[in-house]
Protein backbone atom coordinates (compact mmCIF):
# COMPACT_ATOMS: atom_id res chain seq x y z
CA UNK A 1 0.00 0.00 0.00
CA UNK A 2 0.95 3.80 -0.60
CA UNK A 3 -0.14 6.68 0.71
CA UNK A 4 -1.44 8.93 -1.73
CA UNK A 5 -3.01 11.97 0.40
CA UNK A 6 -4.63 13.06 2.62
CA UNK A 7 -8.14 15.18 3.08
CA UNK A 8 -10.35 16.89 5.17
CA UNK A 9 -13.76 15.57 3.28
CA UNK A 10 -14.34 12.01 3.63
CA UNK A 11 -17.21 12.19 0.97
CA UNK A 12 -14.85 14.17 -1.47
CA UNK A 13 -12.50 10.89 -0.82
CA UNK A 14 -14.86 8.53 -1.24
CA UNK A 15 -15.76 10.19 -4.79
CA UNK A 16 -12.39 9.70 -6.05
CA UNK A 17 -11.95 6.40 -4.21
CA UNK A 18 -16.06 5.12 -6.49
CA UNK A 19 -14.22 6.68 -9.06
CA UNK A 20 -10.95 4.55 -9.83
CA UNK A 21 -13.34 1.74 -8.84
CA UNK A 22 -14.76 2.17 -12.02
CA UNK A 23 -11.10 1.83 -13.56
CA UNK A 24 -10.66 -1.56 -11.60
CA UNK A 25 -7.74 0.20 -8.90
CA UNK A 26 -8.76 -0.13 -5.08
CA UNK A 27 -8.05 2.53 -2.87
CA UNK A 28 -9.12 2.49 0.97
CA UNK A 29 -9.49 5.60 2.88
CA UNK A 30 -8.17 5.79 6.64
CA UNK A 31 -8.51 8.26 9.42
CA UNK A 32 -5.63 9.77 10.81
CA UNK A 33 -6.59 12.14 13.47
CA UNK A 34 -7.85 15.65 13.66
CA UNK A 35 -10.58 15.72 10.99
CA UNK A 36 -8.52 14.31 8.38
CA UNK A 37 -8.55 10.91 5.92
CA UNK A 38 -5.60 9.91 4.15
CA UNK A 39 -6.31 7.74 0.95
CA UNK A 40 -4.05 4.54 0.39
CA UNK A 41 -3.36 2.83 -3.06
CA UNK A 42 -3.25 -0.99 -2.34
CA UNK A 43 -1.48 -1.83 -5.77
CA UNK A 44 1.32 0.78 -6.03
CA UNK A 45 1.93 -0.54 -9.36
CA UNK A 46 -0.70 1.36 -10.21
CA UNK A 47 0.86 4.72 -8.31
CA UNK A 48 1.88 6.67 -11.72
CA UNK A 49 -1.49 6.86 -13.21
CA UNK A 50 -3.30 7.60 -10.03
CA UNK A 51 -1.36 10.54 -9.44
CA UNK A 52 -2.08 11.73 -12.72
CA UNK A 53 -5.86 11.12 -12.16
CA UNK A 54 -5.55 12.48 -8.48
CA UNK A 55 -4.92 15.95 -10.13
CA UNK A 56 -7.28 16.09 -12.52
CA UNK A 57 -9.89 15.46 -9.67
CA UNK A 58 -8.27 17.90 -6.71
CA UNK A 59 -8.64 20.14 -9.70
CA UNK A 60 -12.04 20.07 -10.44
CA UNK A 61 -13.85 17.50 -7.76
CA UNK A 62 -17.16 17.79 -8.47
CA UNK A 63 -16.74 16.99 -12.25
CA UNK A 64 -19.73 14.93 -13.83
CA UNK A 65 -17.61 11.87 -14.02
CA UNK A 66 -16.95 11.29 -10.13
CA UNK A 67 -20.79 11.77 -9.40
CA UNK A 68 -21.54 9.36 -12.08
CA UNK A 69 -19.20 6.79 -10.58
CA UNK A 70 -20.19 7.29 -7.06
CA UNK A 71 -23.92 6.24 -8.56
CA UNK A 72 -22.72 3.67 -10.44
CA UNK A 73 -20.35 2.02 -8.24
CA UNK A 74 -21.93 2.92 -4.62
CA UNK A 75 -24.39 0.27 -4.77
CA UNK A 76 -21.88 -2.35 -4.63
CA UNK A 77 -19.38 -0.59 -2.16
CA UNK A 78 -21.35 -2.19 1.18
CA UNK A 79 -18.40 -0.58 3.55
CA UNK A 80 -18.49 2.99 2.30
CA UNK A 81 -17.17 4.93 5.27
CA UNK A 82 -16.44 2.10 7.30
CA UNK A 83 -12.69 3.45 8.03
CA UNK A 84 -10.41 0.94 9.91
CA UNK A 85 -7.10 2.53 11.41
CA UNK A 86 -4.16 0.36 10.56
CA UNK A 87 -2.37 -0.68 12.49
CA UNK A 88 1.29 0.69 13.62
CA UNK A 89 3.23 -2.64 11.32
CA UNK A 90 0.69 -2.28 8.46
CA UNK A 91 2.14 0.61 8.05
CA UNK A 92 5.32 0.26 8.17
CA UNK A 93 4.81 -2.53 6.12
CA UNK A 94 2.81 -0.38 3.23
CA UNK A 95 5.92 1.39 2.90
CA UNK A 96 8.97 -0.81 3.24
CA UNK A 97 10.72 -3.65 1.70
CA UNK A 98 12.03 -6.47 2.70
CA UNK A 99 15.87 -4.93 3.12
CA UNK A 100 14.18 -1.90 4.88
CA UNK A 101 12.62 -4.19 7.22
CA UNK A 102 15.51 -6.46 7.84
CA UNK A 103 17.64 -3.49 9.09
CA UNK A 104 15.08 -2.08 10.70
CA UNK A 105 14.91 -5.43 12.64
CA UNK A 106 18.53 -5.91 12.93
CA UNK A 107 19.05 -2.62 14.71
CA UNK A 108 16.36 -3.34 16.98
CA UNK A 109 17.58 -6.65 18.28
CA UNK A 110 21.34 -5.01 18.60
CA UNK A 111 19.76 -2.44 20.67
CA UNK A 112 18.16 -4.53 22.96
CA UNK A 113 21.25 -6.87 23.27
CA UNK A 114 22.56 -3.41 24.20
CA UNK A 115 19.97 -2.93 26.63
CA UNK A 116 19.95 -6.11 27.97
CA UNK A 117 23.59 -5.61 29.60
CA UNK A 118 25.61 -7.15 26.26
CA UNK A 119 26.38 -3.55 25.32
CA UNK A 120 30.83 -4.19 25.22
CA UNK A 121 30.29 -7.56 23.92
CA UNK A 122 27.85 -6.26 21.27
CA UNK A 123 29.99 -3.25 20.36
CA UNK A 124 33.34 -5.25 20.03
CA UNK A 125 31.88 -7.93 18.11
CA UNK A 126 30.01 -5.32 15.21
CA UNK A 127 32.43 -1.86 15.48
CA UNK A 128 34.61 -0.68 11.98
CA UNK A 129 37.83 -2.51 12.10
CA UNK A 130 40.04 -0.78 14.39
CA UNK A 131 43.87 -2.90 13.29
CA UNK A 132 45.15 -4.72 10.77
CA UNK A 133 43.82 -8.24 12.39
CA UNK A 134 40.04 -7.07 11.69
CA UNK A 135 40.11 -5.47 8.33
CA UNK A 136 39.60 -9.04 7.01
CA UNK A 137 36.50 -9.63 9.18
CA UNK A 138 34.73 -7.97 6.79
CA UNK A 139 31.43 -7.82 8.21
CA UNK A 140 32.76 -5.63 10.27
CA UNK A 141 33.04 -2.55 7.29
CA UNK A 142 28.48 -2.54 7.46
CA UNK A 143 27.80 -3.98 10.58
CA UNK A 144 29.06 -0.51 12.98
CA UNK A 145 26.02 1.06 10.90
CA UNK A 146 23.73 -1.42 12.70
CA UNK A 147 24.76 -0.45 16.36
CA UNK A 148 23.17 2.76 18.15
CA UNK A 149 23.72 4.15 21.57
CA UNK A 150 20.50 5.97 22.67
CA UNK A 151 16.54 6.12 22.22
CA UNK A 152 17.08 8.96 20.16
CA UNK A 153 19.58 7.93 18.42
CA UNK A 154 18.10 4.94 16.85
CA UNK A 155 14.02 6.52 16.64
CA UNK A 156 16.07 9.28 14.26
CA UNK A 157 17.98 7.33 12.16
CA UNK A 158 15.72 4.17 12.18
CA UNK A 159 12.63 6.90 11.09
CA UNK A 160 14.79 8.28 8.47
CA UNK A 161 16.27 5.12 6.67
CA UNK A 162 12.71 3.94 6.55
CA UNK A 163 11.47 7.18 4.49
CA UNK A 164 14.05 7.42 2.19
CA UNK A 165 15.08 3.75 1.97
CA UNK A 166 10.95 2.25 1.65
CA UNK A 167 11.21 4.73 -1.04
CA UNK A 168 14.02 3.55 -3.07
CA UNK A 169 13.32 -0.19 -2.59
CA UNK A 170 9.45 0.08 -3.51
CA UNK A 171 10.23 1.83 -6.52
CA UNK A 172 14.25 0.79 -8.16
CA UNK A 173 14.29 -2.42 -6.39
CA UNK A 174 15.74 -4.56 -3.13
CA UNK A 175 19.40 -5.33 -4.94
CA UNK A 176 19.49 -1.00 -5.32
CA UNK A 177 18.70 -0.52 -1.72
CA UNK A 178 21.25 -3.37 -0.28
CA UNK A 179 23.72 -1.71 -2.83
CA UNK A 180 23.37 1.42 -1.30
CA UNK A 181 23.12 0.12 2.30
CA UNK A 182 26.51 -1.89 1.50
CA UNK A 183 28.76 1.00 -0.33
CA UNK A 184 28.18 4.05 1.56
CA UNK A 185 28.50 1.87 5.49
CA UNK A 186 31.72 0.76 4.29
CA UNK A 187 32.86 4.43 3.10
CA UNK A 188 31.21 6.31 5.58
CA UNK A 189 32.46 4.04 8.26
CA UNK A 190 36.18 4.31 6.30
CA UNK A 191 36.01 8.01 6.38
CA UNK A 192 34.83 8.40 10.17
CA UNK A 193 37.73 5.52 10.69
CA UNK A 194 40.10 7.96 9.39
CA UNK A 195 39.37 10.67 11.06
CA UNK A 196 38.45 9.51 14.74
CA UNK A 197 39.31 6.01 15.19
CA UNK A 198 36.67 2.85 15.12
CA UNK A 199 34.70 4.14 18.40
CA UNK A 200 31.20 5.41 16.23
CA UNK A 201 28.38 3.71 15.15
CA UNK A 202 24.76 4.16 13.32
CA UNK A 203 22.88 4.39 10.70
CA UNK A 204 23.30 8.13 9.61
CA UNK A 205 26.19 7.83 7.53
CA UNK A 206 24.06 5.66 5.45
CA UNK A 207 20.40 7.51 6.18
CA UNK A 208 22.69 10.81 4.47
CA UNK A 209 23.68 8.43 1.54
CA UNK A 210 20.01 7.86 0.69
CA UNK A 211 19.09 11.69 0.90
CA UNK A 212 21.70 12.29 -1.57
CA UNK A 213 20.51 9.46 -3.91
CA UNK A 214 17.49 10.28 -3.52
CA UNK A 215 18.07 14.39 -4.52
CA UNK A 216 20.43 13.88 -7.24
CA UNK A 217 18.55 11.01 -8.77
CA UNK A 218 15.38 12.79 -8.48
CA UNK A 219 16.40 15.60 -9.93
CA UNK A 220 18.48 13.85 -13.34
CA UNK A 221 16.00 11.01 -13.62
CA UNK A 222 12.25 12.47 -12.61
CA UNK A 223 10.42 10.29 -14.52
CA UNK A 224 11.08 7.34 -11.90
CA UNK A 225 8.84 9.18 -9.01
CA UNK A 226 11.67 9.74 -6.60
CA UNK A 227 11.70 13.08 -4.71
CA UNK A 228 12.55 14.38 -1.80
CA UNK A 229 11.12 17.67 -0.47
CA UNK A 230 14.08 20.85 -1.03
CA UNK A 231 13.00 22.10 2.92
CA UNK A 232 14.18 18.72 4.29
CA UNK A 233 17.33 18.39 2.06
CA UNK A 234 17.92 22.17 3.81
CA UNK A 235 17.26 20.93 7.16
CA UNK A 236 19.61 18.11 7.01
CA UNK A 237 21.98 20.22 5.15
CA UNK A 238 21.61 22.35 8.38
CA UNK A 239 22.07 19.48 10.18
CA UNK A 240 25.35 18.89 9.10
CA UNK A 241 26.84 21.66 8.71
CA UNK A 242 25.87 22.13 12.64
CA UNK A 243 27.47 18.58 13.64
CA UNK A 244 30.94 19.96 12.37
CA UNK A 245 30.44 23.49 14.15
CA UNK A 246 28.97 22.84 17.68
CA UNK A 247 31.11 21.43 20.15
CA UNK A 248 28.28 19.84 22.58
CA UNK A 249 27.91 16.56 21.05
CA UNK A 250 29.53 13.79 19.97
CA UNK A 251 28.40 12.89 16.20
CA UNK A 252 29.81 10.80 13.09
CA UNK A 253 30.43 14.29 11.25
CA UNK A 254 32.59 12.63 8.40
CA UNK A 255 30.49 9.38 8.32
CA UNK A 256 27.49 11.77 7.14
CA UNK A 257 29.53 13.77 4.78
CA UNK A 258 31.03 10.77 3.26
CA UNK A 259 27.64 9.14 3.22
CA UNK A 260 26.38 12.20 1.46
CA UNK A 261 28.64 12.21 -1.33
CA UNK A 262 28.29 8.33 -2.01
CA UNK A 263 24.97 8.33 -2.26
CA UNK A 264 25.34 11.37 -4.33
CA UNK A 265 27.72 10.06 -6.92
CA UNK A 266 26.12 6.57 -7.11
CA UNK A 267 22.61 8.86 -8.10
CA UNK A 268 24.33 10.26 -10.33
CA UNK A 269 26.24 7.14 -12.41
CA UNK A 270 22.72 5.48 -11.94
CA UNK A 271 21.09 8.15 -13.51
CA UNK A 272 23.31 8.05 -16.20
CA UNK A 273 23.32 4.58 -17.32
CA UNK A 274 19.39 5.35 -17.28
CA UNK A 275 19.55 8.28 -19.47
CA UNK A 276 22.10 6.29 -21.42
CA UNK A 277 19.71 3.21 -21.94
CA UNK A 278 17.18 5.50 -23.36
Amino acid sequence: MKRLIALNNPRSGQAFIDYMATQHIDIRMMPEGEGQFSLWLVDDTHYDAVEVELQQFLHDPTAPRYRAASWDVGPSQPTRFRYASPSLMAMIRAKAGPVTLVVMFACVVIYALRMLGFGQGVFDALHFPADAAQQWQLWRWFTHALLHFSVTHIIFNLLWWWEFGGDIEKRLGSGKLLQIFLISAALSGAGQYWVEGANFGGLSGVVYALLGYLWIFGLRAPHYGLTVAKPLVAFMLIWLVLGFVQPFFAIANTAHLVGLIAGMALAWLDASKQKYQQ
